[in-house]
C-alpha cells in the first residue's frame, strides 16, 4: 500500500475500477497482486483500458511471456515508431564508427555534408560532432514539437537547420531536435556511400531478420534521420532484446557491448523529471532499478531492463501526443507500478 491509499481494504476496492487503478499507478501506488491465468494478466487487463495504447509485449529472459494488440495493426505489422528511429539511428552511428567509415564520436560531421552548410552559418557549426548530435547538444535551433512542421515544410532541411541561429555552444546544452539526427543520418549515408534505408536494412534489419520499408525523405532525397521509420512490435522486441544481451540477437551481432555502454551513459537531464538522457536513449532509475528506453511521439516505447532480464514494447496511436503528465506518465506507471514488481518476483 502506498501513502495515498488510506487502507488495504480501500486499495483492494479500487482494483475494481481499472481507470482508478491506472491513476493509482501514475501517482506511484503499487498494483495489488491476485491470482491470474498468466503472470502478467493483470497488467494486460489494465493496459487494455488505456485508450491510446495499441500493443503491449512483455519478454523476460529472452522469452515473450505475453504480447497483445488491443487495437490497430497486429504485432507483426510495421508501424511508425516516430522518434524511436533516433535510437535505431544511433545503432547505425555505432556501426559506422566500428567500420571506420567515421573515425570516432568526436569527429565533426561537416566534412560529410557535401558543402550544404551555409557560408553565413555560425562559425561554431563546423565543430559539431557525431556525439553532439546523438546527445542533442549541437547547439542548433531545435526543430521538434511545434517547430517540426515548419521545418519539414522547407526546401532544404539541413541548410535551414544550419541557417537558423545557434542557441548554445556545441556540447553544452540539451536541445532536443530531429534536425540533429537528420544531419547525422545524411552524414552516415555519405560516409558509407549508401542510402540510410540500405544501411538500416543491412546493419539493423539483417541481424534481426526484419525489413524496413521506405520512409519519409527530404526534398533532396535523403531518408529522414531520426523519425518516421516503421518496425513491428516483434521487431522492436528483437532490437531491445539485442541491447539487453550485449548486442546480439540469436547469435547475430547487431552492435557491440561497448557501444551500448556508451549510449546508456547519462549525459544530460531529460524532459521527464528525474530521467536522464544518453545518446538517443532515455535513462530512468526507479526503485533502485535502471530502465533504459527508446521513446517516440505518441507513446512508442522500447524499455530494456537488464537487472530484471526484461524487455517491454509498447506502441500507441501515432497521431496523438503523449504528454509527460498524461499518456507517457501512464505508460511509465505500468512499467514501474505493475510490470517491474512482477518481473522481480519472477527473478526469484
Amino acid at each position: 500500500m502506498c501513502w495515498e491509499c488510506p487502507s488495504p481494504k480501500t486499495c483492494n476496492a479500487m482494483r475494481q475500477d481499472r481507470r482508478t487503478v491506472l491513476a493509482m499507478l501514475a501517482a506511484g501506488c503499487a498494483l495489488p497482486a491476485h491470482a491470474a491465468p498468466t503472470v502478467f494478466e493483470d497488467v494486460f487487463t489494465l493496459a487494455r483500458e488505456v485508450e491510446q495504447l495499441n500493443t503491449l509485449l512483455i519478454a523476460q529472459h529472452g522469452k515473450i511471456i505475453d504480447a497483445r494488440a488491443f487495437r490497430g495493426p497486429d504485432l507483426n505489422t510495421p508501424v511508425n515508431v516516430k522518434s524511436v528511429s533516433k535510437s535505431l539511428l544511433s545503432t547505425l552511428a555505432g556501426a559506422a564508427i566500428e567500420r571506420g567509415e567515421i573515425p570516432s564520436l568526436d569527429s565533426p560531421v561537416a566534412p560529410y555534408l557535401k558543402r550544404v552548410i551555409p557560408r553565413r552559418a555560425d562559425r561554431r557549426a563546423k565543430s559539431i560532432t557525431v556525439e553532439h548530435l546523438l546527445a542533442m547538444q549541437s547547439g542548433l535551433t531545435p526543430f521538434a514539437g511545434r517547430t517540426y512542421g515548419a521545418w519539414v515544410s522547407g526546401k532544404h532541411w539541413i541548410y535551414e537547420a544550419y541557417e537558423a541561429p545557434m542557441l548554445a555552444d556545441p556540447g553544452t546544452t540539451r536541445l532536443y531536435s530531429t534536425a540533429n539526427t537528420h544531419i547525422l543520418g545524411v552524414a552516415l549515408a555519405t560516409a558509407a556511400g549508401k542510402s540510410l534505408l540500405e544501411l538500416a536494412n543491412e546493419r539493423v534489419g539483417d541481424p534481426l531478420d526484419i525489413s524496413f520499408p521506405p520512409w519519409t525523405r527530404d526534398p533532396q532525397g535523403n531518408y529522414l534521420g531520426g523519425n518516421d521509420m516503421h518496425i513491428s512490435p516483434i521487431g522492436m522486441f528483437r532490437y531491445g532484446e539485442a541491447y539487453r544481451t550485449n548486442g546480439t540477437w540469436q547469435d547475430e551481432t547487431l552492435t557491440s557491448p561497448g557501444w551500448i555502454e556508451i549510449c546508456w551513459q547519462p549525459r544530460t537531464m531529460a524532459d521527464v523529471p528525474e530521467h536522464r538522457y544518453g545518446l538517443t536513449w532515455f535513462l530512468w532509475d526507479t526503485n533502485g532499478v535502471r530502465v533504459n528506453y527508446a521513446r517516440g511521439y505518441g507513446g512508442q516505447m522500447i524499455y530494456v531492463v537488464p537487472e530484471r532480464a526484461l524487455t517491454v514494447v509498447m506502441t500507441s496511436n501515432p497521431g496523438r501526443p503523449a504528454p509527460i503528465n498524461g499518456h507517457l506518465k501512464t505508460l511509465h506507471a505500468l512499467v514501474s507500478g505493475a510490470i517491474l514488481p512482477i518481473a522481480q518476483r519472477e527473478m526469484t
